[in-house]
């Protein structure tokens, strides 16, 4: 079995799903995204954090909608201006993201992300892995994972 491995094969590119939260562009690996979709009938759900907009079902799925404007410090996300859910799996099942808009998919080379300014733009730090620049704007790589972890 032989390998012919070269430098340009080597990189790390990912595929990011990018998406407005206010107006920040923010993005996650397209592989974790499931769907998305236009905000749907959702049922409010008594005692839960802020952030939690309500559940809904999706094709028989029950799915727990976040506002990730909230989740973010970013504020609500204005339901009036056709947002989008980003449904992604997590380990508790499937969450949706509420998001103000959807971008484009950008393919990037994940040597080139830089580390996370611990306060981008009023936005908790602690919820990106880091920033990747394109020519024109400036990505805050999500972390799903810590955005759907329990503990805040």
């Amino acid at each position: 079995m032989t390998e012919a491995r070269t430098t340009s094969h080597d990189k790390r590119i990912v595929e990011l799903a990018t998406f407005y939260v206010g107006d920040a562009l923010c993005g996650m690996d397209i592989l974790k995204v499931q769907e998305i979709n236009k905000l749907m009938q959702m049922t409010k759900v008594p005692q839960a954090p802020d952030y939690v907009v309500g559940i809904l079902n999706l094709r028989g799925q029950i799915v727990t909608i976040i506002d990730l404007g909230l989740k973010l410090g970013l504020g609500a996300t204005d339901i009036s201006q056709d947002p989008r859910n980003i449904i992604v799996n997590s380990a508790g099942g499937h969450v949706g993201l509420l998001v103000r808009k959807i971008s484009d998919v950008v393919s990037a080379d994940m040597e080139r992300q830089e580390v996370a300014p611990a306060n981008m733009r009023g936005i908790q730090g602690e919820y990106f892995t880091g920033v990747y620049k394109t020519e024109t704007n400036l990505i805050g790589i999500l972390n799903v994972d810590k955005v759907l972890s329990i503990e805040d």
